[in-house]
């Protein structure tokens, strides 16, 4: 009778589980849906209509309603954006700000952000509150309000440049947002080195600009602007550092600190190895928001510094609304920034690699 009762319980079981798992998947859908759908409506779907509008010439203000809005042309908004024509100086041109604009904001804003974290972390501190609170203060600060401060502090007569005349009296005041000076450049010509006796950088090009403009750094313009960046971000990336600083369990330390392990070492061989998922998700949001700079820069840059402060996000914007419109190359534009984030986060993924045991 016993066996029987079992053996009916089993199956009832059996036949329990299928349904409870399928309830569970409906539930778990009808939780995600509403999401997902303005996931596909707000960004799946205007991903693929952009790419559709990167194959023709539409320009952005005639109405799709009318009898042909647009033509289809294949690749050829591709070609003349990498390949051929005046389009490729600006695409180029802003690949190679937004490369040094990536490659000077991403290592500070995660060094000085795990930084930050560290000492607010610390039991020790007295007003640890405030800290946070005033680190974290700048990230919720609007963009335009303080890119606008950053414009005074930073002009002819702001305090930047007092703060300099104070301490160095022979200083002369820079205009910080107007000079299209490279940073680079003008560490070279400290040391004599410029473009009239390095003949063979100057005439080597690469996708159209010359090795010696490669080489050129980020402007003093641009590197103003990734200060900017720098202070308004690091707030962000403290909160993220310091929610992974306070999940890591303490009789780790305790058992390092017994071992006799110095601060240092503790933190070298503790805190960084763990850290390292933190860190890969850090890197990412730098990333894809170094190649999306372009609120910053819209306030910020003026004519005469517009070639050396242009982004590729910025240039989808001026290829869209500005000179000569055209919708079909800004997707075009769009599309191939696409495809850089994704192939920089595979890269960074596979060098930083989140996932992977701290020893690898």
């Amino acid at each position: 009778m016993t066996t029987t009762t079992a053996a009916a319980s089993s199956r009832q079981q059996a036949v329990d589980q299928p349904n409870a798992k399928r309830q569970e998947a409906v539930a778990g859908l009808a939780f995600i849906l509403p999401a997902l759908l303005i996931l596909v409506v707000f960004l799946i779907v205007p991903l693929f209509v952009a790419a559709y509008f990167s194959f023709t010439d539409w320009n952005g203000r005639t109405p799709l309603t009318s009898a042909a809005p647009f033509e289809y042309i294949g690749f050829q908004n591709y070609q003349r954006l990498l390949i051929d024509g005046r389009r490729v100086d600006d695409f180029y041109n802003a690949f190679k700000n937004t490369f040094y604009y990536a490659m000077g904001v991403i290592p500070t804003q995660t060094v000085l952000a795990l930084f930050l974290a560290v000492i607010v972390n610390q039991r020790w501190l007295k007003g640890r509150g405030f800290f946070r609170t005033a680190f974290y203060f700048p990230s919720i600060t609007s963009s335009i309000v303080v890119s606008m401060i950053f414009l005074f502090m930073f002009s002819n007569t702001g305090p930047v440049n007092g703060a300099f005349k104070a301490i160095f009296p022979n200083y002369q005041s820079v205009s910080w947002l107007t000079d299209n000076n490279g940073i680079l450049h003008n560490l070279l010509a400290i040391f004599g080195v410029n473009s009239a006796n390095v003949p063979f950088l100057t005439d080597t090009e690469i996708f159209r600009i010359s090795l010696w403009e490669w080489l050129s750094g980020p402007s003093v313009a641009m590197f103003t602007i990734m200060i900017l960046a720098t202070w308004t971000t690091i707030g962000t990336l403290m909160v993220v550092y310091l929610a992974a600083l306070q999940n890591i369990p303490g009789q780790v330390y305790e058992a390092a600190q017994v071992d006799g392990a110095t601060a240092w070492q503790t933190f070298r061989r503790i805190t960084l190895p763990l850290l390292r998922p933190t860190t890969f998700f850090v890197v990412t949001l730098g990333l894809i928001g170094t190649f999306q700079v372009f609120d910053q820069i819209y306030i910020l840059q003026s004519a005469v510094t517009h070639r050396t402060t242009m982004s590729i996000a910025y240039l989808v914007y001026d290829q869209a609304f500005q000179t000569d419109p055209n919708m079909g190359r800004a997707s075009a534009v769009a599309l191939t920034l696409f495809i850089l984030i994704f192939v920089a986060t595979i890269l960074q993924r596979r060098f930083v690699g989140g996932d992977r045991p701290a020893d690898q």
